[in-house]
């Protein structure tokens, strides 16, 4: 690998290069650990727990059925769409096991988005919670999935548990609306079929996963990540944690879902390689059961993103957790606001870690040296990955330019599926367009200035919302902050502030003298609005585009 600026600071031990051949497919890293851990805890949720041992035996008898039952080929596709439970690590190994390819779906989609994915990626199986399949109903006609297994929430918390569970959940809560679709088989079918599952031989060119992004900038588009993709990614994320983790000494608390590629890589993948007991959360948005849940566990890693560190700082309930144990707290998903990473510190004495990445990079493109407090910053690129910002012409720019930032490396995805002209306008050779402002500095670190598409253009000056937000978080009174462009006749547009109020007495002029004694005139806001909450994504990232189409 070239000499670059940033392998200086990396940390001691950390390689500059990683291997991304070590493991052929995703199956041979699930064998190595099912074998190599057996009897330890894999995976944990509300208070069940299954091994190694059984999450290899119940994904190969998922994969057995798919294989015989549903009668799915190698290279089908499988979409799954539930939160986090302990049959989506079955599910998704099951499906992977079987050859098949893995579709994840957000379970909050509306039927019209539901329908988009799964037509688009031709989806022939899905696996679905019982509470989202009235949506299904309305467009299964639409798509090409012939097989549906569906499940409940307590179907794998076994005895009367599950079945008071499922009881509740369905009828005291009433969180499973009616749905009637023909031929629907139950999850915990699937793995009585009685079938022998038969191992295929998969390559590190085939794809594992169709990622689909947000689709903030026009259609939903499914990035085709392949078995050596996510390894390389594994792998560079294991490297870069080297010496921090120990091989089944580590407890993870997975809090974003699964089905999100944050958690699926650095939650999933990276912590079975090390044989960590895995906690999963259904509900983080229940901020009282979810920490009564982490109260349960010594925890040793956390991951998330802002907004769910902000609102964790926030319940007193939280600083009275045992943080003794932890010992890595990674944000990523979006900035991570210097006023949160603060109070995250203070509360828990463990630094809060920035990250950056994006679906099209398995995810993770770039991180801060574990530990370190280079506030601000997403950190060096990772072993093997290489990093550069760009001008609108493709043209390199010097350090500490604002430009583009393009990265290239083997966790870089294959394209998008079925888009060969949405693959070239976002490839730049091998280089990944991501559509984001940063700047480098002279010791290799970078900073993310702002998304491309949410600058706010303001007489001809470039304000990039990060700031604003960054300035007003801080703020005593302020929970929540969001600032987009709104139009302006007299300077194209202006900067509006979105606030969810920490302090109801919190006034907007409050905000304008706070504005103004912290920004240049032209950043400050011509309209400040306060709402109860603000427009979010299932991982609970502001969705300034929601609001601004409001606008």
């Amino acid at each position: 690998m070239k000499d670059f600026i940033w392998l200086k600071n990396y940390t001691k031990g950390v390689s500059h290069e990683i291997d991304p051949g070590r493991y052929e497919s995703v199956l041979d890293l699930f064998e190595e650990s099912v074998k190599k851990f057996g009897q330890a805890p894999a995976f944990e949720n509300m208070g069940k727990t299954i091994t190694f041992q059984e999450l290899d035996q119940l994904s190969s008898q998922f994969a057995a059925f798919l294989q015989n039952q549903a009668n799915l080929k190698k290279g089908d596709r499988v979409a799954i769409q539930m939160p986090n439970l302990l049959q989506y690590p079955i599910a998704m190994f099951g499906a992977l096991r079987a050859g098949c390819i893995v579709v994840n779906t957000n379970p909050l989609y509306t039927a019209r988005e539901m329908k988009h994915q799964l037509a688009d990626s031709g989806a022939h199986a899905i696996v679905i919670l019982a509470n989202f399949a009235h949506n299904l109903e309305t467009i299964i006609a639409d798509t090409d999935i012939k097989t549906v297994i569906t499940t409940e929430i307590g179907d794998l918390l076994g005895g009367l548990k599950g079945k008071v569970v499922n009881f509740v959940v369905r009828y005291v809560k009433k969180m499973v609306p009616h749905y009637k679709i023909d031929g629907a088989i139950r999850f915990n079918q699937t793995l009585d079929s009685g079938s022998s599952y038969s191992r295929p031989n998969i390559e590190s060119g085939e794809v594992a996963f169709l990622q689909y992004t947000g689709g903030t900038t026009g259609v939903s588009k499914g990035a085709m990540l392949t078995h050596r993709n996510v390894i390389a990614n594994m792998e560079q994320i294991c490297a870069w944690m080297a010496g921090d983790l120990k091989d089944q000494k580590e407890t993870i608390i997975t809090a974003l879902p699964l089905y999100h590629i944050f958690a699926l890589t650095v939650n999933c993948f990276a912590m079975l390689k090390i044989g960590a007991r895995n906690v999963l959360i259904t509900n983080p948005r229940d901020l009282p059961a979810f920490i009564k849940d982490m109260s349960k566990h010594k925890f040793s890693v956390l991951t998330g993103v802002n907004t769910l560190f902000n609102a964790l700082v926030n319940q007193p309930a939280f600083r009275d957790l045992d943080f003794s144990a932890l010992r890595m707290s990674i944000g990523g998903g979006m900035a991570v606001q210097k006023s949160v990473a603060l109070e995250w510190q203070e509360a828990t004495g463990v630094t809060l870690t920035e990250g950056y990445g994006l679906t099209e990079a398995s995810p993770v493109l770039t991180c801060n040296p574990l530990g370190t407090e280079k506030l601000g910053s997403i950190g060096l690129p990772l072993p093997s990955t290489e990093v550069a910002i760009f001008d609108d012409n493709g043209n390199q720019v010097p350090i500490g330019e604002v430009g583009e930032l393009y990265a290239r490396g083997p966790q870089v995805m294959a394209g998008y599926w079925q888009r060969p002209a949405e693959t070239d306008k976002t490839m730049h050779g091998d280089w990944l367009k991501t559509g984001d402002m940063a700047v480098a500095s002279e010791d290799g670190f970078f900073a993310i200035v702002d998304r491309k598409k949410d600058m706010i253009l303001v007489s001809g000056f470039n304000v990039y919302p990060n700031e604003i937000e960054d300035v007003v978080a801080p703020h005593a009174k302020v929970l929540e902050v969001a600032a987009v462009g709104i139009p302006d006749e007299r300077s194209t547009e202006a900067v509006k502030l979105f606030i969810v109020k920490k302090d109801s007495s919190l006034t907007e002029e409050e905000i304008r003298a706070f504005c103004r004694e912290n920004l240049t005139g032209y950043k400050c806001p011509k309209e400040v609005e306060f709402r109860n909450e603000l427009p979010k994504t299932n991982v609970g990232k502001i969705l300034r585009r929601k609001l601004k189409e409001e606008v």
